[in-house]
């Protein structure tokens, strides 16, 4: 035993009279107490009992316990029907209420509708009939734990009706008790008071119904946050978002906000989106007027001007010809028609015009063309090389089509950039990064994993452990393709050879049944990567890296020649990039860097396979969410 215990033990029996327990603490700034603090506690809040709380949250389920109404006065033996002693006196008024069934039997038989409608307005008046007893049993969530606390509201507090529906919002003041049913549950509140109660429509509340798959979820991306589920995502996703500014601010990196308009394509062949201005009405547009000639939308003004000529043309023949005047008449309506529709679709076009030149993006706003930006690496560079290393994290764009589950077309990224690195060091920094991150979530946000790990899929803390824990193999693109070219035993979806992009499926093999272990690839060919990776001395490959699709890093072409012979290379607008080869004029320094595919990276910690369930609001190709 410990000295502490020991003197501890010495020390004389306090007074038998119970310390008062210290009050549960308040969320500062909404004077209520969160469900984790009652919830989450090693006891289950059984050392809260009897602590009076104002908790608030949302029903998840609920049922409804009628009370048993009280029991009827029996009649002393021997048909004395004398109350006893001290008992109530039964009034002329409850006797009458209790004979009211026969009274409305009676009026009905005897006295028709009208008199049974009046006497029963006046019956009613004099006794109505009070609601049922009943218990409101109430599953609410506030969003911080992943345990529900029970609620027990009396119906004469508030009906059943008004707070039983799923989404209901209620903010309840009562005491912490032991469960007053068998159950799961180690604490309930027993609700004294109902200070607000926000009431839902149950027909048009998606989350009425139970059980919705995460792809339904996505139609009601405004509630979804609701549910356990992509609640326990969303708080990983939050893990992940501190875990990742914690390892750098503890390795002396500076945060830098870089900008997501900008003049450059970052990577030199993605399809990016345009920024223009334009006059945006949130009102109903107003209705053109009908078209008074059909499928002349995808007819050229050209097309109907030539055959105005012509028609005029055989007009003239039919002129100059015996030919019967009926024939004459068509053509000559024919010709007038056709140089209708001309006029029609003349006006239409100058009308569209009009519209465009409103809003066209060379507005003077901008000087040149504007864009979203699909990486801030180049930005990146500019200020690691004044201030060492450095990072960035937000939203990036890009003008994508494809149908890939892990690509969106607004996603999120952290990246790096750090003076005098080169690519070994990118590689050692970016293998810390995945562990540190991995290993601060497990000890973080367990409940949210074991959660997860129980919905979705079981592996992901072995998975998360296994990360932190184990040293990552590295090997070269060449290599990669040399293993996968030996493979008999099965088929991938992309035929392998030197030159072609590692799928998902290359990597999975090589991760999990061949090194089974947690790999980084480099030396990428020049074809595959952005146009300012550092050429190799093989001419063929440059100095890039990737970890599956979590990471893509690289060091940067610092000689001022070869950054200008690739942009040459692929033929991109020189203009575009004279501020980023200034770098390399003033001051040019080796440097590297790594892009963290941060909504992949909440895939991988959750189990999820789609990445519009691991952003609150997904914007991909053909919707956007809110």
């Amino acid at each position: 035993m410990s000295s502490a215990h020991q003197m501890f033990d010495e020390m004389p029996k306090p007074d038998s009279t119970p310390t008062p327990m210290p009050p549960v603490d308040l969320s500062k700034y909404s004077k209520r107490v969160l469900l984790k603090t009652v919830l989450d506690r090693a006891d289950g809040g059984v050392g809260l009992v009897d602590q009076r709380v104002v908790v608030g949250g949302w029903v998840k389920s609920s049922r409804e316990m009628r009370k048993d109404p009280l029991p009827a006065t029996q009649p002393p033996a021997g048909g004395d029907t004398k109350p006893a002693t001290g008992g109530k006196d039964v009034r002329c008024v409850e006797v009458f209420q209790s004979r009211i069934p026969f009274l409305r039997t009676i009026i009905k038989v005897f006295g028709g509708n009208t008199a049974h409608s009046h006497n029963k307005e006046k019956l009613e008046s004099v006794g109505p009939k009070p609601a049922h007893p009943a218990i409101s049993i109430l599953q609410i969530s506030d969003g911080s734990s992943t345990i529900s606390l029970q609620v027990m509201a009396d119906s004469s507090i508030a009906p059943p009706s008004q707070l039983m529906p799923t989404g209901t919002c209620i903010l309840a003041e009562g005491v912490l008790q032991k469960p007053s049913l068998q159950g799961k549950h180690a604490i309930e509140l027993k609700a004294e008071r109902l200070l607000h109660i926000g009431i839902v429509d149950q027909e048009s509340y998606p989350l009425s119904k139970k059980g919705l798959p995460l792809a339904r979820l996505r139609d009601c991306a405004h509630f979804r946050p609701r549910t356990t589920t992509v609640a326990s995502v969303m708080k990983v996703r939050n893990g992940l978002n501190q875990a990742s500014h914690t390892f750098f601010q503890n390795h002396g990196f500076i945060h830098v906000e870089v900008p997501i308009i900008t003049a450059t394509n970052t990577e030199g062949f993605s399809d990016v989106f345009q920024v223009s201005t334009s006059k945006h009405s949130t009102k109903e547009p107003k209705k053109e007027p009908p078209v008074s000639m059909d499928d002349t939308e995808n007819i050229s003004l050209e097309t109907i001007k030539r055959s105005i000529v012509e028609k005029a043309k055989k007009v003239e023949e039919l002129k100059r010809s015996d030919s019967n005047k009926e024939a004459l008449d068509v053509a000559v309506q024919d010709l007038h028609k056709t140089n209708l529709l001309a006029a029609e679709l003349e006006a239409r076009l100058k009308s569209k015009s009009k519209q465009k030149s409103k809003s066209k993006p060379d507005d003077g706003f901008f000087s040149n063309q504007a864009f979203l930006t699909s990486s801030g690496s180049l930005h990146l560079e500019s200020c690691a090389s004044a201030l060492g290393n450095v990072y960035a994290f937000g939203p990036r764009f890009q003008a994508d089509k494809s149908e890939s589950k892990k690509h969106l077309a607004e996603k999120w990224m952290v990246e790096t950039e750090m003076a005098f690195s080169e690519l070994e060091d990118a590689m050692n920094c970016a293998e810390d990064f995945l562990k540190f991150v991995s290993n601060w979530i497990s000890e973080n946000c367990y409940e949210n994993l074991y959660f997860l790990s129980k919905r979705v899929d079981r592996t992901i803390i072995d998975r998360l452990n296994s990360l932190a824990s184990t040293i990552f193999e590295k090997i070269t693109y060449t290599t990669a393709v040399e293993v996968l070219s030996k493979v008999t035993d099965r088929t991938f979806e992309t035929k392998i050879q030197w030159g072609v992009a590692l799928t998902e499926g290359h990597e999975s093999y090589l991760v999990d049944e061949f090194y089974k272990k947690p790999i980084i690839i480099y030396d990428h060919p020049k074809e595959l990567k952005p146009f300012n990776v550092r050429l190799n001395d093989d001419g063929k490959t440059v100095a890039a890296f990737d970890v599956g699709a979590l990471i893509r890093g690289s060091q940067k072409e610092e000689r001022l020649s070869h950054l200008t012979k690739r942009i040459n290379e692929l033929g991109l607008r020189k203009d575009q990039y004279e501020w980023y080869l200034d770098l390399r004029k003033q001051g040019t320094v080796k440097h590297s860097g790594f892009n963290v595919m941060f909504d992949v990276m909440v895939l991988f910690s959750t189990g999820l396979n789609d990445v519009r369930d691991a952003v609150p609001f997904p914007r991909h190709h053909g919707r956007v969410h809110n």
